[in-house]
């Protein structure tokens, strides 16, 4: 399970693959200690939630309001991280659950799909490639943009596009904050491209300006992801409920953007 090295010890290749299996298994324990001193109408057990920054503000802080008032014995861990991130803790069963982005139309591997966003080009205020609400997909090419590191779902997503439309992306600065993004977009010069949850978080802050893209229009889909492994147990499923309604009340996972 473990080799040491001078600096302590390091999981074998063995071990890197029982990981997975061993968290679930552990958190299936818990789990089933916590509903042998509960009853079934009452969940009790830590649910670990990963989101995207831009999305952990008003989705989750919702979440931990509805459930306080409904589910009291639920004990919320959320982490944020990137697209990639994210993943990864969904297949080590670092996270039970994890809001992420997807790009086909058809929900797979057991994913809820929540809402449906389109994408847009953020500048700074006044500039004139975002006047309009609508901008051309076309227009991204060469210009400087500040985007996320590799690997990235948006930033594959957009390099498969621009191909598709015989583009070229110039990638100016990668960076996984979208708080730094935002900040030098907002000086000038310099564009992101971003879903209207990060936007409408960011525009907080500093002034922003976006435009949707079209010709073609990205469409994204906000998703609930399950864990590769495990079971659900009864907490999960509250969880997954109470975020189900409040996807249906819509801002709160996609937000209008003011003009």
């Amino acid at each position: 399970m473990f080799q040491r090295t001078g600096r302590g010890v390091v999981l074998t290749e063995l071990g890197l693959r029982i990981v997975p299996q061993v968290r679930a298994w552990l958190a299936s324990t818990e789990q089933l200690a916590n509903d042998i001193r509960s009853s079934a109408e009452t969940p009790i057990g830590k649910v670990r939630i990963g989101s995207l920054s831009s999305t952990a503000h008003p989705l989750l802080t919702t979440l931990y309001r509805r459930l306080r008032e409904r589910f009291p014995l639920i004990q919320l861990t959320i982490r944020e991280g990137q697209g990639a991130q994210l993943e990864t803790w969904l297949e080590d069963s670092s996270v039970d659950l994890a809001i992420v982005y997807r790009t086909n139309s058809t929900p797979r591997n057991g994913d809820i799909y929540l809402a449906e966003t389109s994408t847009h080009l953020v500048s700074a205020v006044g500039d004139p490639l975002t006047a309009h609400p609508t901008v051309d997909f076309s227009v991204l090419h060469n210009l400087p943009l500040v985007t996320f590191c590799r690997p990235s779902s948006l930033r594959g997503y957009l390099e498969q596009m621009s191909i598709e439309q015989g583009i070229a992306l110039n990638v100016a600065l990668e960076a996984d904050s979208i708080s730094l993004q935002t900040h030098i977009v907002a000086e000038g010069g310099m564009y992101a491209v971003l879903a209207p949850f990060a936007i409408a978080v960011s525009s907080r802050f500093c002034p922003l300006r976006a435009s949707k893209l079209i010709n073609p229009t990205i469409t994204r889909y906000v998703a609930l992801a399950m864990a590769r492994h495990g079971q659900l147990t009864p907490a999960c499923r509250a969880v997954i409920q109470v975020i189900q309604e409040i996807a249906r009340s819509g801002s709160e996972i996609v937000p209008e953007l003011m003009p």
